[in-house]
């Protein structure tokens, strides 16, 4: 009996002008979705990155006071790297995360401020895929990112950001949730594969804490982005899983 298999994904809607980026840690957005913002600046689109945490329980060998500035800099200088020049941490702590007001709150906030078309977030499912378990605060952050994002636009939800003058925004048209196992869209990324690359590079400090497979940027990604480009019909690409919102 032949193994059933996985459908075509479709394109992403590339009609809009700007994106908010909301992950867990300094890195996230890095294993596999880096490559998709150096395509979308490239085309002129402004990203932002917002950060939960500042990765500061990350690298075993290095105590988190020490780690946390260290990972906030190799975040920024990797976001640099494919034309992401705002970056933000929201100062939860690292590795306990917690779904909940204080989160959404702060996710909506952020939305608020920057007034994006799209949001994205990374995978917040139970695994990758089969048997390997997803980490918590992506859980977390994932599942607050989709209720902060409809939070943004309802005024009556968090009075306190009127006070702040953070007026309602309910302009997200879509959220996308990179490398989602239930994704059904993709965006080719072979032109800026190289960019995602090195662009993982840049945290070169968590990288060399972390050792094993997933320290091997080119390797790990061309296996992600080969996979998702085969769905697709080209040599790389992204994979999403897209959550319409009007």
């Amino acid at each position: 009996m032949t193994e059933p298999q996985p459908q075509p994904f479709e394109p992403v809607d590339e009609d809009w002008q700007t994106a908010l980026v909301v992950v867990a840690h300094p890195d996230d957005m890095e294993y596999g979705g880096a490559a998709a913002v150096a395509r979308w600046t490239d085309q002129g689109k402004k990203v932002v990155y917002v950060m939960a945490t500042s990765g500061e329980a990350g690298i075993d060998g290095m105590e988190p006071e020490r780690c946390g500035p260290l990972r906030e800099a190799e975040q920024i200088a990797s976001a640099a790297v494919v034309g992401v020049d705002t970056v933000e941490f929201l100062g939860h702590p690292d590795g306990v995360v917690e779904y909940g007001l204080p989160l959404r709150r702060d996710i909506a906030r952020a939305v608020r401020r920057h007034r994006p078309d799209i949001v994205i977030t990374s995978n917040f499912r139970d695994t990758w895929g089969g048997s390997f378990l997803n980490q918590a605060d992506h859980i977390a952050v994932g599942r607050a990112t989709l209720d902060g994002v409809r939070d943004a636009g309802n005024r009556w939800v968090f009075r306190e950001l009127i006070d702040e003058g953070h007026e309602p925004w309910d302009g997200v048209r879509q959220i996308w949730v990179a490398s989602s196992p239930e994704s059904g869209h993709a965006v080719d990324t072979t032109e800026t594969f190289d960019r995602g690359v090195a662009s993982l590079e840049a945290h070169k400090a968590y990288l060399a804490g972390l050792g094993g497979a997933m320290a091997d940027a080119r390797g790990f990604l061309e296996g992600v982005g080969r996979g998702a480009g085969t769905r697709l019909g080209t040599r790389f690409a992204v994979a999403f899983e897209v959550f319409p919102l009007r």
